[in-house]
């Protein structure tokens, strides 16, 4: 450590940088590499830890202003320790001293020492209390918080969860007392049905009642959105209840694999049943079937034109693309019908001409004949 002198004939201390050899530097990274191979100890900085080896120079080692001896990484972490977190928050309601008599400077309307009677938040008061100096306020507790970039646009910082729990409990207790008004409006209601039918004595059960609420089992109560805003609407369930799962149509584990995430089951589970009887065949069954099979002809047509060097993208322009698949299946069909009239026109039609007769047709039997070498019947 040496010791320079400024202009102002200050002595200040500087740090020079020790001069290393050829040798000196290539031992140096020798080192490194064993410590980064695992071969040679890490290094340990002035706190006793050790240092990664392959953090990079530059990194590990102190800028010369700080006169680090050894390499460390003190220098990369936060030193500016805000003991207030953000995380912190004014103790609410928190009252910290109680006087027995007005102070001067203190609030006119309760007599606390920490705001005045324009920001007093107490029920203005007939007589304050420095005129009577009797009921004085306790002094709120004053905190101050210096919130970094985070906590002071936190919109949740000192939220409590707890206090949101009446709210809760209040709708809760809604909902039950809900609950119970709609079940007696219901026995009141089975009530009446007996009483006009003329069953005395017929105790009403609660298993009716019960019954009577499944009955609404489709309706589904949910907001629905509209251009005027929110609005509570009704949606039935379309689905049936007795419809059976398709992984349950099966419940071999060598049977159609079932994808859960998809729902889908592509495979047949039950390829051995008749199929009259078969309800599900699986979901390839609708994809080689109805219009799922035309569009899939129709993209493959867009394929094979495409790879031709036309210009058509079924993505692009399924129009274009439909329209040319329907002209081309009627070019098609019309070459298909002139090459059969040429075939016709050259080979003939057998089946147009005229019937062959009664005898020929029917003429075959099991009866057994002989002839003789003349070709006579014996």
């Amino acid at each position: 450590m040496q010791k320079y002198s400024t202009p102002n004939n200050e002595v200040t201390p500087f740090r020079k940088a020790a001069f290393k050899s050829r040798e000196d530097h290539r031992k140096q990274i020798e080192l490194e590499e064993a410590r980064k191979a695992g071969l040679a100890p890490a290094e340990v900085d002035e706190d006793g830890n050790e240092i990664n080896p392959h953090i990079p120079r530059y990194m590990s080692s102190a800028p010369w202003y700080l006169n680090a001896e050894r390499p460390s990484l003190k220098h990369q972490r936060k030193w500016k320790l805000d003991p207030n977190n953000k995380n912190c928050w004014y103790d609410r309601g928190a009252k910290t001293f109680q006087a027995d008599k007005f102070r001067k400077g203190a609030c006119e309307n309760c007599g606390a020492i920490t705001h005045t009677s324009k920001t007093c938040m107490e029920r203005p008061r007939k007589a304050g209390a420095k005129l009577t100096g009797k009921n004085i306020a306790p002094d709120e507790k004053i905190e101050t918080f210096d919130l970094d970039y985070d906590g002071k646009r936190d919109p949740w910082n000192g939220y409590d969860a707890a206090s949101y729990a009446h709210v809760i409990d209040r709708y809760e207790a809604r909902d039950e007392a809900r609950k119970k008004y709609l079940k007696e409006q219901q026995l009141k209601k089975l009530e009446e049905k007996n009483d006009s039918d003329g069953e005395d004595g017929l105790n009403v059960d609660e298993a009716k009642v019960d019954e009577s609420k499944q009955m609404d089992f489709a309706k589904v109560e949910k907001r629905v959105r509209t251009t005027g805003g929110g609005s509570t609407g009704t949606v039935r369930n379309l689905r049936i209840r007795e419809d059976i799962a398709k992984y349950l149509v099966n419940l071999d584990v060598n049977s159609a694999h079932y994808d859960p995430k998809a729902r889908s089951m592509r495979g047949d589970p039950l390829p051995d049943m008749d199929p009259n009887e078969k309800f599900y065949g699986g979901d390839n069954q609708n994809r080689i079937s109805g219009e799922a099979l035309e569009f899939k002809q129709l993209n493959v047509h867009v394929w094979e034109v495409f790879d031709e060097g036309n210009d058509v993208h079924m993505q692009a322009a399924p129009s274009q693309a439909e329209l040319l698949n329907k002209s081309y299946r009627i070019n098609k069909e019309m070459l298909r019908s002139k090459a059969k009239e040429a075939i016709l026109e050259k080979y003939g039609n057998a089946a147009a001409e005229d019937a062959l007769p009664r005898e020929l047709l029917l003429g075959q039997s099991e009866r057994e004949v002989e002839y003789d070498r003349v070709g006579r019947v014996i």
